[in-house]
Formats: C-alpha cells, structure tokens, sequence
C-alpha cells in the first residue's frame, strides 16, 4: 500500500499546510479534497462534493466538520480555518494538536491532546455521492466530551454561498439529519451519526470563510456554510471509542435506512481493498509506477449520457476533454492494465464524433459538448494504436474495426475534404487549422476579440500528428480492408496504397516547410511564406509519435534544443525564457494567468513526449536510461512537497522555483508520466 505521511516538521506553520492539498475521487464526477492541516483554501473543496448528472454539475454539499474535545475544565479546538473578521484574518490554529497525517487513496488526520488520541478518516464510497468520516478515540484520562460542528452547503462547486442562499428545509429523526434545500428541492443531504446527540447549534451559520488560494487570485475568496446542529458523543474515562459518520447525496424521497457503528469503517475497508486492487491489476512492483497508478485512477469516472467510462481531464473543476483524454488514455489505462475502461473511453468518444471532430470539451453544466479543437480527433489515431499495442489479439482488432475504425475513416475523410474551424488539407497534404478568433489547439486562451497565442494556418503537432494518424490508418486498412482483391494476393491494398501515398507527401511537404535551419529546430507554425518564429515543445511530438518523418541528426537536434531552453523539472515550458513575449510567472487575476498560459508556463504533460524523444534518440542506452531518472527526480518530490498529494498539478511557473499552479491534479500530467517511464524507462531497468 502506498503511503504518503506528514509529521508537524511539514506544518510547522499555517501556510506551509493549506499550500499541500488533498483530493479523493469517487467515480462518478464527484470528489473530496481540502489541505493538509485541514483548513480549506479553494471553492473546490469539501468533504463531498457530488455530481448530481455524472460527471457533471457538481454541488459542494457536505463542506467539512470541526472538533472540540473537553475533558475536565481543558478544551482541545481542533479547528483549523481562515475567516475575515472585521476587514482582518482571522486563524483557528487546530492544526498544534496535528500530531499526523497520511493520505494512501483515504484520508487519515491523527490528533494528540493531553491524553487523547483522535484519528480521523476520511473516505468516498466509489460510484456514490456518500463520504463516510469516521473516528477512533482513544482517552487514557478522565471522562471526555467531543463535539461535532457538520458544516453544510448547496453550491455549485465553483461558486461560493452567503447567508441569504443557505435554505434549507430540516427534519430530524433519531441521529439523522435530513436537509433539503429550497432551491433544489428534489434532492436531500442525509447525514447520520452512530453515536451521540443532536443538539442545537448557535451560530447558524459559518460566515466569511477565507480560502487563501481564491485570495491569491485577486477575488475576495470568501464562502459561508450552514451548521445548524452539533453531535456531543460522550467518552468514558480510559476507554477507547469508535464513532462513524456518513453524508450522502440523495433523490428527495428516497428511503433513508440508517447505519451501524460500523458502516464508516465498513467504507474504509472497502475503499483499502479496492486500492489493492489496483495494484495488483496494474502489477508493478515499481514504487514510483504505483505511485502513479494510484494518481490514474482519480481522473476515470463514469459517464450517465453513455453509460461508459470517460476520463476527467483534472481536478478539480474539469470535466472530460477530449483532447486531454487521448492524451493521457494510455498511462491512465493501457499501462495500469484496465482493458475494460480502455474500450469504454475509446467508446465514449466515438459515440460523440461530429463533422469528423472528436469533443474538445463537455461542460460541467451538461450542455451539449464543444467541438473547437483540431487535434482531439488525430490524438484519437494515437489512443487507438497505443490500444492495439497492449491488447492487440483478434479480440482487440474486432473491436476496433467494429465500433471504431468507421469513426476513424470518418475523421480522415472530414479532415481531407474540410470541416469547421477551417480545418482542412491543402494542395500539399498538410493539415490548415483555424481562422479569425477560434482557437483550435491546445494554446486555446481567448478572451473575448483577444487570442492569446494565435496559431492559425498549419501547426507543427497538427501536422505530426495528421501524418501518424495516415500511417495509423494504412497499418489498420492492411488488415480491414481487402477491396475485392484475394486474401492470399501480393497486391498493396488500394485503401491501404492511398494512405499510404498521402502520407510520403505530407512527410516531404512537412521536413521542407517545417525545419528550421538557424535554430536546429522546427517552426512552431507556417501559415504560407511566413513561419512562426516561437520556439515551443510541440515540435517533440514530430520525434516522439509512434510513426514520424524526420532524420535521426534532426531529432537529435530539436531533442537537445528542448531539453536546454524548455525543460524545467516537472514539464516543459511553452515559450522559450529568451523570446520578448515570455511570461515566467502564472498567477494573479485571470487576465494576468491567461497572457502567461502558453507564454512560457510549463506544463507538466508535454514532459512525457519529451522523455519519449530523448530516449529514443539515445537509443535507450544505460546513460540515457540514468539521466531520465535524473530528469523524473523532481517530479517525485513533487508529489509530496507540494500541490496535491500523490498527483501531478497541471502547470508550473516557467521561472525557477516553478511553484505548481492550475488544477493541482491533472490527469495528462499523471498519465504521460506513467506512460512514459513505463513504455521507456522501466524496461530497460533490469538490462
């Protein structure tokens, strides 16, 4: 079982514990997070926020609980959180009595006061919108009281509550509390006690909660909470206690049954054995792989519109986009052996392919998906392949040629002849993409008439990838199709002969209009006679894709120019330092944080094709293996110094200490890692 743990040394002050974060996922677009030391920091956290349509429209409903413990006349408060007061912040420091904490795909917090010893956990039910919080209280001294404060909400997640919109409706029955709320009446947050007494809690309401993280960001970042009973569970003088405690998300008028002392635990349990699981299906017994594999599952989640598995491209505000999700499939589950997940994504998106593009995006509020991007649809040829290099029997090629190699044709056939976001092949085979104000690669910030990064006309990874996805297509059309002819002839199967053809005139067009001379490298863009002159990453994946175009001195080449003037620990910056549009740091207010997006931020994902190209220019030799262990080093402290605890954050400041910002987990981050050192490093370990 991996284990991540921190003594008091890692939250030695109140700032040093809310900048590590934690985050729980259940399955179904829901999920639990908050920091280390307990005290909230972003809109998006709780101890429950669930997906009401999965895994979408997601409501902060169960926000966290505070404790009190007395013994005698000594009061232990173990509420750690930040509240403005009278235009000051103002700190409950809980966090002194925090004696520990672990995070191993459960949540558990250990406090120490006088001769009490309370351990806290804290779980997700997987596939439920149910968190169970559970204690074990041992007390070595006189008789003790703990009080719990629940504090509840109904908020969309990236929201934030006042007073005036906490209304609720309360029934109370034995140690369950039933709270709908006026706004959305057809749903009910149960929330049931094993032990204790309801009693009445005054003040009502938990005003003006400061999360630091939102204040960073130049907005007010307060939120309020509603709290209108507290649970007082008496503990006997040396004796030990077990109290459990459940929140859940319901229909109105479903039938609340009510729990035993062990129920909480029972979750525990469960949520144990299915993290073994995945090791065990996984089957590394690589420390770092597990690691990862341990991140990979919290971006799979369940999909109501199809019924099938989707991936949520990072914690924690984003839905499924399809680009991130071709990107990261193949870490998160070819290489964590999850066959069955694997089909089901690969279906997901098929069934959502219009006009011959694969969804940029669905939003969270379950309207109909996005279709403004050009590379989801060729990353998709990537997924498939990389699908047919794990499980490449007759059962995996029936698959694919049933349920999805229509879709491929109907994505090269769109493409050719032209689509939206003017997306179409010219004369000399490459991939023209975009015009006006679209946005259609992953450099897509626009803010209103102001395009960030323009990249209009034929960029460099469109077109690396337009050429993959050809050669994709001739291997698969060998064996689908054989155009009439005898199944034991010699002749080039026509389909097969057309990609073919079409692919050796885009490598010809792309080695003479891309290669950049003076720098060794290639143009990020061309777009007629006038060559975009950023030097960025995406020039990698023309050396990192399964099939490229260009000669080993050129790869060598763009290899050792990414490496000196892009990388930058856990990713790869997207701008070169040297160029006068760089931006080194991503933070403030969201005009700000855009004009640094792709302007010099790294980004965690593109370290993955990197790694992929260095290794495959080196040869794989042992030096090369050794110094791509070195590269990964600070990605593994990464998952324990700071951001989200076990995970990989979405971008990092291009300028040195790259602190981690954006969503602090991200699920192309964790899967292009995994995939990588499990494709190119861990099976050259042993040579």
């Amino acid at each position: 079982m991996i284990t991540y743990e921190f003594k008091p040394d890692s939250f030695a002050t109140f700032r040093e514990g809310i900048v590590r974060e934690w985050a729980l996922t259940n399955g179904i677009g829901g999920y639990a997070g908050s920091s280390l030391i307990g005290a909230h920091n972003r809109t998006h956290q709780g101890y429950l926020i669930a997906s009401l349509h999965a895994p979408t429209e997601r409501y902060l409903v169960f926000s966290k609980i505070n404790e009190v413990l007395r013994t005698g006349k000594t009061v232990y408060d173990l509420e750690t959180s930040q509240h403005l007061a009278e235009g000051k912040t103002r700190y409950k420091n809980g966090q002194e009595y925090l004696a520990s904490f672990s995070y191993d795909g459960s949540v558990h917090y250990t406090y120490r006061c006088g001769k009490l010893t309370l351990a806290k956990h804290i779980c997700l039910e997987p596939g439920k919108n149910v968190c169970a919080v559970s204690y074990e209280i041992e007390n070595t001294g006189d008789a003790a009281e703990l009080t719990l404060v629940p504090l509840f909400n109904f908020r969309e997640h990236s929201a934030s509550a006042t007073r005036d919109t906490l209304d609720f409706t309360l029934s109370l029955f034995g140690n369950s509390l039933c709270l709908t709320p006026k706004a959305h009446p057809e749903y009910s947050i149960l929330f049931q006690s094993s032990d204790g007494v309801f009693q009445e809690h005054t003040p009502v309401y938990d005003e003006n909660m400061q999360l630091q993280i939102e204040v960073d960001l130049e907005t007010d970042g307060l939120d309020s909470h509603y709290c209108p009973y507290e649970i007082v569970v008496t503990i006997p003088a040396k004796s030990t206690k077990k109290l459990s405690l459940l929140c859940s998300l319901l229909p109105t008028g479903d039938s609340f049954s009510d729990i035993t002392e062990q129920t909480g635990f029972a979750l525990l349990e469960k949520r144990f054995a299915y993290t073994e699981k995945l090791y065990a299906v996984a089957g590394y017994s690589d420390e770092f792989a597990n690691r990862l594999v341990l991140a990979a599952d919290q971006f799979l989640s369940h999909r109501s519109s199809t019924g099938l598995k989707t991936v949520l491209a990072g914690l924690p505000w984003f839905t499924d986009w399809g680009r991130d999700t071709m990107i990261a499939y193949t870490g998160l589950v070819l290489c964590t052996n999850r066959r069955r997940e694997a089909e089901e994504i690969l279906k997901t998106f098929a069934r959502y392919v219009k006009n011959g593009i694969v969804p940029n995006m669905f939003p969270d509020d379950n309207t109909p998906p996005l279709y403004n991007t050009a590379d989801a649809s060729l990353w998709y040829f990537y997924a498939v392949w990389q699908y047919l290099q794990y499980y490449g029997d007759d059962e995996g090629y029936h698959f694919i040629e049933t349920e999805i190699y229509p879709k491929l044709k109907e994505i090269i056939d769109a493409y050719r002849s032209g689509t939206d976001f003017s997306i179409y092949m010219e004369e000399d085979g490459l991939i023209h993409a975009g015009s006006g104000l679209d946005q259609i690669t992953w450099m897509d910030v626009r803010v209103g008439d102001w395009v960030a990064t323009p990249r209009h006309g034929k960029p460099v990874e469109i077109n690396a990838l337009w050429y993959n996805a050809l050669k994709v297509m001739e291997q698969l059309s060998l064996r689908f199709e054989n155009c009439g002819e005898e199944e034991n002839t010699d002749a080039f199967p026509v389909a097969a002969t057309a990609y073919r053809t079409l692919s050796e005139q885009v490598k010809t067009s792309f080695c003479r209009k891309f290669w950049w001379e003076e720098q060794k490298c290639l143009y990020d863009v061309v777009d007629g006679d006038e060559p975009d002159d950023h030097i960025r990453p995406n020039q990698i994946y023309a050396v990192s894709l399964p099939f490229t175009m260009l000669d080993k001195e050129k790869e060598q080449a763009i290899v050792a120019l990414v490496e000196e003037k892009l990388y930058v620990g856990c990713g790869l910056r997207s701008l070169s330092a040297e160029h006068d549009e760089y931006h080194g740091i991503y933070c403030g207010s969201l005009p700000k944080r855009d004009a640094a997006y792709h302007q010099g931020t790294a980004w965690g994902f593109l370290l993955g094709g990197f790694l992929s190209a260095y290794l495959k220019v080196q040869h794989h030799s042992p030096e090369s293996i050794r110094h791509a262990l070195e590269l990964l080093e600070p990605v593994k402290e990464h998952l324990t110094k700071d951001g989200c605890i076990g995970s990989i954050s979405e971008i990092f400041d291009g300028d040195a200490p790259h602190h981690p910002r954006g969503c602090y987990a991200q699920a192309w981050s964790v899967g292009e890692t995994l995939r990588a050192y499990s494709q190119d490093i861990l099976p050259y370990l042993s040579m």
